[in-house]
């Protein structure tokens, strides 16, 4: 039935022992046979050459099958050089996945194995690097896996490294889920990790098998399956994207039960996949209108002379080469202007931005302004707009505020929130985001106002998750918060005008498994390579004890995802509102709300 030199070990007759089913496959074998695809993959397999071991045989596949990935090699960096190490991969293929992560583990570790699905153990030269056991689950399989399972955990704790699909079965479309999703992971993989004390190296595997795979599974699981061959010869055309995570040590799994710790692991493998998900456009808008040019920068000594007109209580700050000042519109349109100009530059610059010249509106009139002055090079670094909301609900109503364009704010809020700073169109321009010196020196600006004016104990405003993260980061960030209300009776009184629809896994994901900040910071890390988690500006508020009502998508600022946020400066450590209010200026404040014995953690 095969012919190639290295005799059968595709032939279909391989293993059979029933004289029927033999005498059956050798009247259909070859038609059967080359409608699957295995006269091929033979012959391809016949072009290795003979004698080919290890990661030479492997690289040999490879060649002859045009499998390729592509992995950067600061993720690949992420896998520990030494020591226990479990490598849990998805499983969309079938096959060509465990070959490249073969490959891959290999030219960093020698001391390498695969845990990979027994029927592989055809092709003599896999023996070496992989440890075979039965997925398909039941009694039989059990039994047949206790040997390969105690090999696995001996290679761990001798300090090896072991790559595992801890699915077991290949991804297919589910109706379930309405997707193509894999099976549950194997509660094993929880019980492998602390019997060996081992760290867990998250690798994803981008892509999918064609359509014709999936229905055919639809019809019968083992219609899919002799499929696979023939999408084994398919993937050749590609160019695989192959993401690796952060390490999770074993420690990260305690007090998780083996199914919970299991559906953790391959949660922090999935998102790796978000990372290709759409970003936010560079600039959106409802008409679709394009970028306006960005307005001319301002004369420096117009702009010097403008800031030094400025009354003596308009300075907040002075260190070094800079100064803080709050301002009204009337009393800078010269430097408004260029802090609307700046603002255009730094958030198109991050996805985001009007599209016009200058990012200006209607509340600038009425706003206060704390900008960021360099005097040496006599130019803006950074500012916020800050609005006083007793004051301008008193002369406008709710619609006085900002953030009653992005949400809809019943009667309550304002009598909830009280005397209230509204902060927002925050930028430090991208000269000066190299450190965080500047981001400091304006809230500094920020605390003497608060310190000045001490009956304002609350902090609000919008605060972007910007449409440069991927829209899997985004929907994780908003659905981990939207799934933890904290300030339940405050965000009933808030509804957002565009609101985040956060659909399907990543909802569940963002409920059940993510079960604090640190978690989420790591897996939107993850998946957006090279970047910090969550933006820095949403860290800092968090820091303070900021918590978030609701989320809303700006149409009008490129899609930016603003998340409405509360800080109680009373609820916040008291080390940190020194390190912005200054100690005497918290002194006032604690004395104005009439703390007595008021103590905080630091």
């Amino acid at each position: 039935m095969d012919s190639s030199p290295r005799g059968n070990v595709f032939a279909l007759d391989k293993g059979v022992t029933s004289p029927f089913k033999k005498t059956m496959l050798k009247m259909m074998g070859k038609p059967l046979a080359k409608m699957l695809a295995l006269e091929h993959v033979s012959k391809l397999y016949d072009s290795i050459p003979q004698g080919a071991d290890g990661q030479e045989f492997l690289q040999g596949v490879m060649r002859a099958f045009g499998f390729r990935c592509r992995v950067s090699p600061e993720e690949l960096a992420r896998i520990p050089a030494s020591g226990p190490v479990i490598v849990v991969a998805n499983h969309p293929y079938g096959g060509m996945e465990g070959i490249l992560l073969a490959d891959m583990l290999l030219s960093l570790r020698p001391d390498m194995k695969i845990m990979a699905n027994d029927m592989l153990k055809r092709i003599p030269e896999f023996s070496r690097h992989f440890i075979f056991v039965n997925p398909f689950g039941g009694a039989k399989a059990l039994t047949a896996n206790i040997g390969p399972m105690k090999e696995s955990l001996r290679w761990l704790r001798q300090g090896g490294l072991l790559g595992v699909f801890p699915a077991g079965e290949v991804a297919h479309f589910t109706m379930r889920e309405r997707r193509v999703a894999e099976p549950v992971w194997s509660p094993t993989i929880a019980r492998m990790v602390r019997s060996a004390g081992a760290t867990v190296v998250p690798v994803h595997f981008a892509g999918a098998n064609g359509m014709m795979f999936h229905l055919a599974g639809m019809v019968h699981p083992r219609l899919r399956t002799a499929l696979l061959p023939r999408e084994f010869l398919n993937k050749g055309r590609d160019t695989i994207q192959v993401r690796i995570g952060s390490p999770i040590p074993a420690t990260r799994l305690e007090g998780m039960g083996d199914q919970e710790a299991a559906d953790f692991l391959r949660m922090r493998t999935e998102v790796l996949g978000g990372a290709k998900g759409s970003r936010g456009k560079v600039f959106a808008s409802k008409g679709g209108k394009r970028q306006e040019s960005l307005a001319a920068a301002l004369d420096p000594g117009l702009l010097a002379a403008e800031v030094g007109a400025l009354p003596g209580d308009s300075l907040l700050v002075e260190t070094g080469d800079f100064q803080v000042f709050q301002a009204r519109a009337g009393q800078i349109p010269l430097a408004l202007r260029e802090i609307g100009r700046l603002r255009e530059l730094t958030f198109r610059k991050v996805g985001e931005g009007t599209g016009k010249s200058c990012d200006l509106d209607e509340f600038d009139a009425h706003y206060h302004h704390i900008f960021l002055w360099n005097m040496k090079s006599r130019e803006i670094a950074g500012a916020y707009r800050v609005g006083r909301s007793d004051e301008l609900i008193r002369e406008f109503g709710l619609k006085g505020l900002y953030v009653s364009t992005l949400f809809q704010l019943k009667p309550g809020f304002a009598h909830h929130m009280g005397p209230a700073l509204e902060l927002g169109r925050s930028f430090v321009r991208p000269e000066y985001q190299r450190s965080y010196n500047a981001l400091l020196l304006l809230w500094r600006g920020i605390g003497t106002v608060v310190a000045r004016e001490p009956r304002y104990r609350r902090l609000f405003g919008p605060v972007s998750i910007t449409s440069d993260y991927t829209a899997a980061s985004r929907q994780l960030i908003a659905g981990y918060f939207q799934a933890r209300p904290e300030l339940p009776q405050l965000s009933r009184l808030v509804k957002p005008r565009s609101p985040l629809k956060v659909r399907g896994w990543l909802a569940g994901v963002s409920k059940a498994l993510v079960g604090d900040v640190e978690t989420l910071e790591e897996l939107v890390s993850d998946i957006e390579a090279g970047r910090m988690g969550i933006p820095v500006l949403l860290r800092q508020y968090l820091k303070m004890g900021g918590k978030l009502l609701a989320f809303n998508v700006d149409q009008d600022f490129s899609d930016a995802l603003d998340g409405l946020i509360v800080v109680d400066l009373l609820e916040t450590g008291k080390r940190q509102l020194e390190r912005y209010l200054g100690k005497d200026g918290l002194a006032a404040f604690l004395a104005y709300h009439d703390s007595g014995g008021f103590e905080r953690s630091a």
